[in-house]
């Protein structure tokens, strides 16, 4: 009777460690660079609304080619403002959730003036080839998450500062998902918001920089604010 008990509470103990929350079942040990990226999740979570400031660079060949200079309004339904200043000092995209298509007021003095284009159509995609609808944190956020979970991030690189953190993410390119580039993420630890992001190709060039300040967080913006 006695080897009947023990062999049972062996056996329950055996259950007890497969289901533990230590169990490699249940996925990787949380790693720095993944703790980051959770507390910017969380951070785009509680917010309603936010506006930036953009300067985005563009390389050809790992040469400076573009740069482009503009203030971006986002509200949580996937609303999106885009005013720019350079190269178009006066341009506005405004784009609404689900929709297909994307507003374009060439004169924000004439916003009468306004023509619609398919979010395929290259004029308003980036010079990299993004849709309006993928340049939002939230998207951003999703693409770090999947990438995280399928692309080997190899031995992790971080810096963490006083007030900010910086890590290196690898990931198959933003558009066709087939050739690795890597990426230098800058965020602020107040915010938890990034502040610099570097895109460079599997040969260490640089293909963008985005350098993003003056955030406003859950401000009255009023919905009408993102109709052209």
């Amino acid at each position: 009777m006695g080897k009947i008990l023990l062999l049972s509470e062996l056996f329950l103990l055996l259950i007890l460690l497969t289901v533990s929350p230590g169990s490699s079942s249940e996925g990787p040990d949380k790693t720095p660079v993944l703790t980051f990226v959770q507390r910017m999740e969380s951070a785009f979570r509680a917010l309603e609304n936010y506006t930036c400031e953009v300067e985005q660079t563009y390389y050809k060949d790992g040469v400076e080619d573009r740069r482009y200079l503009f203030k971006s309004y986002f509200m949580k339904e996937k609303n999106i403002r885009i005013d720019f200043f350079q190269p178009f000092p006066s341009l506005t995209i405004f784009y609404r959730n689900g929709e297909q298509e994307a507003t374009v007021t060439p004169f924000r003095s004439l916003p009468a003036l306004q023509f619609r284009f398919s979010m395929d159509n290259p004029m308003i995609k980036t010079p990299t080839g993004q849709k309006i609808n993928q340049t939002d944190m939230g998207h951003f956020i999703q693409f770090v998450f999947k990438n995280l979970q399928r692309v080997d991030q190899g031995k992790e690189e971080y810096d963490e500062g006083r007030d900010q953190v910086r890590f290196l993410f690898w990931a198959l390119d933003y558009i066709d998902e087939k050739y690795p580039e890597k990426y230098w993420i800058i965020l602020s630890q107040k915010s938890w918001f990034p502040i610099r992001i570097e895109r460079y190709s599997l040969q260490g060039k640089p293909i963008e920089v985005s350098e993003i300040k003056n955030y406003t967080i859950n401000t009255r913006l009023p919905k009408n604010f993102f109709l052209p």
